[in-house]
């Protein structure tokens, strides 16, 4: 395969490039006196990498400030890097279907959306930055072997990321160098010829000087006919300690992901007459031409200072360009009821191109005020993102008519792409300043509040109409405290108002006004084991109105609605960490209702509730091998499309098993099975529950991991 010549080949290049320095970094271990730097305040103590557990201790996604999870006043979900290792968590689809309250609207191969109490996901950060206006549905493809950890902070969190979205927070924590030297090697085979290889080696360069480079190579067929993805990533860091108070960043990561034959669209669930199709997992309505190719690029630039007393300035600088070039095919009539697809169908030549620019200043650390201790982060931030997409269609675009898509071989005439079809050139700014700061009341009593104030500028064409939309002086407040009932138990509330310009548009190419309205949260936190094991207990609570919801797809363009008076209230229980010496665990239920104005139940596709958990236990017996169970159930959604027809998906169970085996402490492998049951169930509804596809059938990985 071409990737095999270009993607997997530069991996075991940059493998044996590893070898040949990983001498070099090691030899640099024993002169090193590293304890003389003291440039520690942005390398916080909550790297999960090597700790073996399934909880963390800090979180800044929040506020900034450094909190545990029960000093946070709302609900935090982290999968730490052992358990991203333990049950292959390769990529972001992966780690936030496993995320308690997440749900992962896998509408077509390549492209997925996320949402969480009800609502669609749009913030997402890399190391605390990012701005909400992202085209979230790219997200799922990213590795995540360069990622320490991910965090999703639930409701609205418009105090750090610009825009009060309800729904959560997904924030991708990067590896960092390390001062001691370590290298691994992974090699993964699986179903469907799966292949992946994996390489990481950080250390010291100098004494003052520590660098990381992570890539990882991975091929892949499918369980459905013809579909075939392709993924790159290359990540490198550099850290230099300027002063023994000054610490410079800098790093870069870039990923290719190329697919052949992908879903641009679904398969159709009903035939003309109104009945029900009827597929088998492997079917696929995606020509045997078509390709959807992304590519992403990620620089960035950190400044860390200790001011002394506690207090750490930092300046930060992003710089994200996402490219994407795609020649699709869509169908977009029903099947009559022989299976044939009359002419109507749609083909496309799709390009788009996003670049963010972002910076951010702050600063941070201590006060004191009315004899008692407190916390405080100030700071300002500006991004600018310019988005650009182009539709090509064929000259005659109605193309053949289809046989039954029941074992179809993808075989259809590829058209000239030769008309325009129409396109999109965006610009959005936003620059804000904010505060937040933790106020210890008592001993006991905590308040954390905070304010962000915004502008935004939005303007440029969609699909041949000029667009421009403002909004100056947005203020976005904050408020939550934290009651420590006793050493292990704490009660917390939160409040935050919602204000989140989106980028849905109506079937005019209209943007929809942003989304407003109140986010509370209240509820109980617990630690044990000096933080090894937390839990929670939350009670929520979102009114907006301007909800986008999707209404239909037009020549394989989503356009969407505003919907006004969404209630969302439900409840999440969580537990992560260490239950017993050997024996870790994540699990959670979550529950949600959601009401539109009049009361009726809407975002039926959404499941009311779910309930997760991922488990190991290191057998005390037989130290060398690990065992352990990932669950994911959820109940039934559906669709109500009129006219007597209805689309659901009954409540399923996936089971999956993992064992890993410690051969030395340099060797192991793990052997990973997911949907142990074989259970046969659509992957969403998101989009109206006119199309779907299954999800995957019961496969294996097996990764063999060596240390050196």
């Amino acid at each position: 395969m071409p990737f095999q010549k270009k993607h997997l080949s530069r991996v075991i290049a940059a493998l044996l490039a590893g070898a040949v320095l990983a001498p070099a970094l090691a030899q640099q271990q024993d002169p090193l006196v590293l304890s003389t730097v003291t440039v520690n305040a942005e390398r916080e103590n909550d790297v999960t990498e090597g700790s073996d557990s399934y909880t963390t201790k800090s979180s800044r996604t929040a506020t900034k400030l450094s909190l545990s999870p029960r000093e946070t006043p709302q609900t935090v979900s982290v999968t730490t890097r052992t358990k991203m290792d333990d049950f292959a968590l390769n990529d972001v689809n992966a780690v936030l279907a496993n995320t308690n309250g997440v749900n992962v609207e896998k509408v077509e191969t390549d492209r997925t959306y996320f949402t969480a109490r009800g609502f669609d996901i749009t913030n997402f950060q890399v190391d605390g930055i990012g701005v909400p206006l992202t085209y979230g549905n790219l997200m799922g493809d990213l590795d995540t072997a360069l990622f320490d950890k991910v965090e999703v902070l639930k409701g609205a969190n418009g105090l750090m990321s610009g825009a009060g979205s309800p729904a959560a927070t997904v924030n991708f924590v990067r590896k960092r160098p390390t001062e001691e030297f370590q290298a691994s090697a992974k090699a993964g085979v699986g179903s469907w010829d799966y292949r992946r290889l994996e390489g990481d080696i950080s250390g010291a360069l100098s004494e003052r000087v520590r660098a990381r480079l992570v890539v990882a190579g991975q091929d892949k067929h499918s369980y459905l006919d013809r579909y075939e993805q392709q993924r790159g990533l290359a990540y490198g860091v550099l850290e230099a300690d300027l002063t023994d108070s000054t610490l410079l960043t800098l790093g870069h990561s870039y990923q290719q992901n190329d697919a052949d034959s992908p879903l641009w669209g679904s398969l159709p669930l009903f035939y003309t007459d109104g009945s029900r199709t009827d597929y088998s997992r492997s079917d696929s309505s995606a020509a045997d031409w078509a390709y959807w190719n992304n590519e992403d690029n990620r620089s960035f630039v950190e400044l860390a200072q200790e001011l002394g007393n506690g207090w750490t300035a930092k300046a930060a600088y992003s710089h994200v360009k996402i490219e994407s070039d795609g020649q699709m095919f869509y169908i977009r009539a029903n099947p009559i009821p022989d299976g044939s697809i009359p002419q109507g169908n749609h083909a496309s030549h799709y390009t788009f191109s996003s670049r963010q620019d972002l910076v951010d200043l702050y600063a941070s650390g201590p006060f004191r005020l009315a004899g008692r201790e407190h916390e405080l982060v100030a700071g300002t931030s500006w991004s600018f993102t310019s988005t650009t997409d182009k539709s090509m269609s064929g000259a005659n675009n109605k193309l053949e008519t289809l046989p039954s898509l029941n074992g179809w071989n993808g075989h259809i005439a590829k058209p000239q792409f030769t008309v325009d079809g129409g396109g999109s050139d965006w610009t959005d700014k936003q620059q804000s300043l904010y505060a937040a700061a933790r106020f210890s009341l008592t001993e006991d009593l905590s308040l954390l509040a905070g304010a962000r104030l915004s502008n935004w500028d939005s303007h440029g064409t969609s699909y041949g109409k000029d667009k421009a939309t403002r909004h100056d002086n947005v203020l976005v407040p904050y408020a939550g405290l934290v009651y420590d009932l006793t050493p292990n138990y704490s009660l917390y509330a939160s409040y935050t108002e919602i204000f989140t310009p989106q980028v849905a548009a109506d079937i005019d190419g209209n943007r929809l006004d942003p989304v407003e309205g109140s986010s509370m949260e209240t509820g109980v936190k617990s630690e044990w084991l000096d933080g090894r094991l937390y839990a929670n207990l939350a009670l929520f609570r979102i009114e907006q109105s301007n909800l986008a919801e999707a209404a239909g797809v037009v020549d394989g363009r989503t356009h969407f609605r505003a919907v006004d008076g969404v209630t969302s209230q439900g409840v999440e229980l969580e537990l992560a960490g260490e239950l017993l010496p050997g024996w870790e665990a994540s699990a959670g239920y979550s529950y949600v209702d959601i009401e539109d104005s009049e009361g009726n139940t809407t975002k039926t596709y959404t499941p009311r509730q779910s309930a997760k958990l991922a488990t190991t236990y290191r057998l005390p017996m037989m130290e060398q091998l690990k065992l352990g169970a990932n669950i994911k159930w959820q109940d039934d959604i559906y669709v109500d499309l009129g006219a007597g027809r209805e689309i659901r998906q009954d409540a399923y169970t996936l089971l999956g098993l993992m064992a890993k085996y410690d051969f030395t402490p340099r060797l192991d492998a793990t052997l990973n099975v997911d949907n142990l049951t074989d259970e046969k169930y659509l992957n969403s509804l998101y989009w109206g529950g006119s199309q779907a596809f299954y999800g995957e059938p019961r496969n294996a990985k097996l990764t063999v991991n060596w240390k050196f």
